[in-house]
């Protein structure tokens, strides 16, 4: 819903009134007009609402439900029932005109879609008469109003508060001068609608559950009431927020959902579920089992605790053969919506390679992940942050917290087959390791073995003190062993440069590791400090240096 006309009484709007000596209104506020709602004395039209029929003897969404799960079940009832009723409001448009009633160049007339408002101006005989009046032929032929209610209202305040509502009363045409308007709605749609009127005069509302705040949000994004859709949404904010209820408010009509007065509410519900599930690992099965806007809230969070990028892609991919088993269908919402939910720079070559082969996937659009991922990879650290902070609301070149950190690694043959990798952490995680925490590298290979690096808070070797600890290890395959150089360095102050801090020999085999348990030499405290050596703008650049003599 657009919100681009103002709200004259918006609570973010500020104004004088100046309609009382004190500039308070009777209900001790100066946007409180309850006091004129359905007022003769303080109005100067009549709204004539003709309530529609629904299933015989239906209930409002919203009335008589005590759970979310029965209000959705009422909700998908109701748009089944509305589908089956366009015939009828297609019938009932053209009585209309055949009453002699205006078309749409000549009166104030609205599309009918589904549940679409639809306003008409109509002269009325007299209030008095309009409001004990049902005497609508077409209404009758088509045997689809239940009832009419007749309202006392003030164009102004409607105005005011609904771009719908002023465009009914200032199209600048004849019918808007007169008297009574027209308003058709659903039986399901009765309770919100006069809630929101109500709103409209007073600010408040009656209900509290989450299935009648509901029913009110989507009846003031149907009539343009941007200051109850925020009411709305702050009330449902503050409710206890569940998972069901956090996926029922991302799966919204779409009109709702692209209304910025709803944003903060779905932002919570996001942030809730990917709070929830944020070890995905653990609730694995659950997530497998939730809809795409939750699977899209919880990937889209840069808090998931996965081993690597690698990890996010081979779930995704999982859930959408899952969820999608037709490979067209399947094709389609990873390219057109969770492609971007994994950050492919952060995924090791070996795994972009697959991407590359993978036949879920269109071959163009892997192409061109894969060789963006590429291109950032191969960029310099201080480009790789410049790109990550300009990339706005997308998030493919922004790290997540990943329980594998990843690793720079550059590779080369002759004269001996050597790799060197680099390892960045920043100041908070290696803070998060005190007193005996350890992070882990992604795997790197050599020699067509697994490794990683590992990084340790540990006491040294006297037991005197903390301190920081840089260990290689080898992935566990068979009983091969391979004879290893290896040398680890840090970049230091003031220069900036690598300096070695530890070097050696060791002969590898499957689940083994070596390293130093005091890398610097220092206490952790003198690690740690903001005078460190070690820390230039935050982050500890480490570097290990691999050599394969003989294998």
């Amino acid at each position: 819903m657009k919100e681009s006309a103002a709200d004259l009484f918006d609570p973010r709007t500020v104004m004088d009134s100046d309609n009382l000596p004190d500039g308070k209104g009777v209900g001790g506020s100066d946007r409180d007009f309850a006091f004129a709602f359905n007022n003769n004395y303080f109005s100067d039209r009549v709204l004539r609402i003709e309530i529609m029929a629904g299933l015989p003897e239906h209930k409002s969404d919203g009335e008589g439900c005590t759970s979310i799960a029965e209000w959705v079940r009422n909700r998908k009832r109701r748009r089944e029932e509305i589908k089956k009723e366009n015939g009828l409001a297609v019938c009932c448009e053209e009585l209309v005109s055949k009453r002699g009633q205006p078309d749409t160049e000549d009166g104030v007339a609205y599309e009918t879609q589904d549940d679409e408002p639809v306003a008409m101006i109509e002269e009325s005989p007299s209030g008095d008469e309009a409001a004990n009046s049902n005497d609508s032929s077409w209404s009758m032929d088509c045997s689809t109003v239940l009832r009419v209610k007749t309202l006392h209202i003030n164009s102004a305040i409607l105005a005011a508060k609904s771009p719908f509502f002023y465009k009914v009363f200032s199209n600048g045409m004849r019918e808007s001068e007169q008297r009574q308007v027209t308003l058709r709605i659903n039986e399901s749609e009765e309770a919100a609608l006069m809630e929101l009127l109500n709103f409209m005069y007073s600010e408040t509302l009656g209900p509290t559950t989450a299935p009648a705040l509901l029913d009110v949000l989507m009846a003031a994004d149907k009539f343009e009431v941007a200051s109850c859709m925020r009411y709305c949404s702050r009330l449902l904010r503050d409710l206890p927020m569940t998972p069901e209820s956090a996926l029922l408010y991302l799966e919204l009509p779409s009109s709702v959902l692209m209304a910025e007065a709803v944003k903060p509410l779905t932002d919570a519900a996001k942030q809730f579920l990917a709070t929830l599930y944020k070890d995905i690992t653990k609730f694995q099965e659950e997530v497998l089992n939730l809809p795409l806007a939750g699977v899209e809230a919880v990937l889209s969070s840069d808090e998931l605790q996965v081993a690597s990028e690698d990890a996010v892609y081979d779930f995704l991919l999982k859930w959408a053969r899952t969820q999608y088993p037709k490979l067209e269908e399947r094709r389609e919402i990873l390219g057109s919506r969770l492609s971007r939910l994994i950050r492919f720079p952060y995924m090791t070559c070996r795994k972009l390679r697959k991407v590359l082969n993978c036949n879920d996937f269109d071959h163009e659009l892997a192409s061109k992940v894969v060789l963006d991922a590429l291109f950032f990879k191969a960029e310099t650290p201080h480009r790789q942050r410049t790109l990550a902070s300009d990339e706005g609301p997308s998030k493919r070149f922004v790290e997540r917290a990943y329980k594998y950190r990843p690793v720079k690694v550059v590779e080369f043959e002759l004269p001996h087959q050597q790799c060197i990798v680099y390892l960045d952490l920043k100041r908070e995680e290696c803070g998060n390791l005190f007193p005996s925490g350890r992070v882990y590298s992604q795997a790197f290979h050599l020699g067509g073995q697994g490794f990683f690096l590992s990084a340790h808070c540990n006491m040294d070797q006297q037991s005197a003190f903390h301190c920081f600890g840089l260990f290689l290890g080898m992935q566990e395959k068979g009983s091969v062993s391979f004879a290893v150089d290896y040398e680890f360095s840090a970049r230091t102050k003031p220069a900036g440069e690598f300096v070695s801090k530890y070097k050696g020999n060791y002969t590898f085999t499957g689940g083994k590791a070596v390293g130093y348990r005091n890398l610097f030499a220092i206490p952790w405290t003198s690690f740690m400090a903001e005078d460190s050596l070690y820390f230039i703008n935050g982050v500890l650049h480490l570097r290990a240096e691999l050599t394969i003599k003989q294998h």
